[in-house]
């Protein structure tokens, strides 16, 4: 490996918060990893100045967290705090996860600097080109971010190779910045594991009968009721939509709909009373047990309109669960494919009932076969750690991802 306990690879991560999102859920399973294996000491550089759900958790695994605010009227202070963090640190690495404003960071960094730096793409490119129409200097911003990561990261890594063209890089690039795929990690047991005491559990919750099947929708809720809102990602509109349809031929179908958003979930929960749905569907908010929430379900339903990798499918898998997602959805996803299937946002409802209906009702995988499958993934925690581990040391990983 890279390094021992003894000297552990010293690595500051650049993050806005510590909420709950695919990336956050990933440091705070890589920060468990390392914690055991000592190869790796992180801290953590918080953008928006505010405290996150996982905050102290990282810290009792012996993280220092820096919160320092980056707005445009606080630049100057940041600047200064940020070199202060950098020069006091003594890291072997800077990972920054905020796309193309990590570039201003490393010129805020400049002279600074630890030898690897790392602008990591997460997110979907149509929240970039929408907030083109909505702020003339965001889009200079933007532009003048990416010629800075080209200009001083050492790597930049993506949750997928689409989503790095989608952001105009290369995968493979062998040139200073190296392009490479890096993709999120977890612990694939915490998904993985007999189903029959969740889904009892599950529908009890509910007070479901035995033989409904649920389709479950995890993600943040959007902002508008339309199909197609260009600032709309996980398509919840839609996908609640579908839901209702499949609900209505096959009257066994239950939704549960899982994930932030109070404001829309109330609109949300008025057009289910409207629908005459209650029973059926529910919207249960911000849920910690979606392992649990996976084991019990019979289908995840994933319609985004646009996703870096999209995590939450790679974690059905390994839960067993079947995915009906959309084409936004890069592949890359997909390690089972038996269990996941894909369809276009502008095939009609009907045919997104009527697949759902058809992965309910399929054959079941084996627990213990879906847990290899994924366990031997780039995704399990293990082999996601080890590539951040060569990446973190200066080594090459450009075209070594699978």
């Amino acid at each position: 490996m890279s390094s021992t306990p003894l000297n552990p690879i010293r690595v500051l991560q650049v993050v806005d918060t510590l909420g709950m999102g695919g990336a956050e859920t990933w440091l705070v399973s890589l920060q468990q990893y390392w914690s055991k294996t000592g190869r790796v000491q992180m801290d953590y550089l918080l953008t928006s100045g505010n405290k996150g759900i996982f905050d102290d958790s990282l810290a009792a695994l012996g993280a220092r967290l820096f919160y320092c605010k980056y707005q445009r009227k606080q630049l100057p202070a940041f600047a200064k705090k940020f070199r202060r963090i950098l020069r006091d640190g003594r890291y072997d690495a800077i990972h920054d996860h905020q796309d193309y404003a990590a570039g201003w960071h490393f010129l805020m960094g400049l002279g600074r600097l630890p030898r690897v730096a790392i602008s990591h793409v997460h997110n979907p490119t149509n929240h970039i080109t929408a907030n083109y129409d909505v702020s003339p200097l965001r889009k200079l911003n933007t532009k003048i971010g990416q010629r800075l990561v080209r200009r001083f990261a050492t790597n930049v890594c993506g949750t997928s190779e689409e989503i790095l063209r989608g952001y105009h890089f290369t995968p493979g690039q062998k040139e200073r910045p190296e392009v490479a795929v890096a993709h999120c990690g977890f612990k694939v047991d915490r998904f993985n594991g007999p189903r029959d005491i969740d889904r009892c559990e599950t529908l009890n919750e509910f007070g479901w009968a035995t033989d409904s099947k649920i389709i479950l929708f995890a993600g943040r809720l959007d902002r508008a009721l339309e199909f197609d809102h260009p600032q709309n990602h996980k398509n919840s509109w839609f996908g609640i939509n579908v839901a209702k349809l499949a609900a209505q031929r096959d009257k066994n179908l239950r939704l549960i709909m899982a994930g932030a958003g109070d404001e829309m979930r109330a609109t949300l929960e008025h057009k289910v009373r409207e629908w005459g749905l209650t029973e059926s569907m529910k919207l249960v908010g911000v849920r910690h047990d979606l392992p649990r929430l996976m084991r019990a379900a019979d289908v995840l339903l994933f319609p985004s309109i646009q996703e870096g990798l999209g995590m939450v499918a790679v974690e059905a898998q390994a839960a067993g669960l079947p995915v009906l997602a959309s084409i936004g959805v890069p592949k890359e996803c997909v390690v089972i494919p038996e269990l996941c299937k894909f369809l276009t946002l502008d095939q009609p409802l009907e045919e997104w009932s009527e697949a759902l209906r058809s992965l309910i009702y399929s054959p079941k995988f084996s627990v213990e076969h879906c847990r290899r499958a994924v366990q031997a993934s780039d995704f399990s925690i293990e082999n996601s750690a080890a590539r951040l581990e060569d990446l973190y040391s200066g080594k090459s990983i450009s075209g070594s991802h699978k």
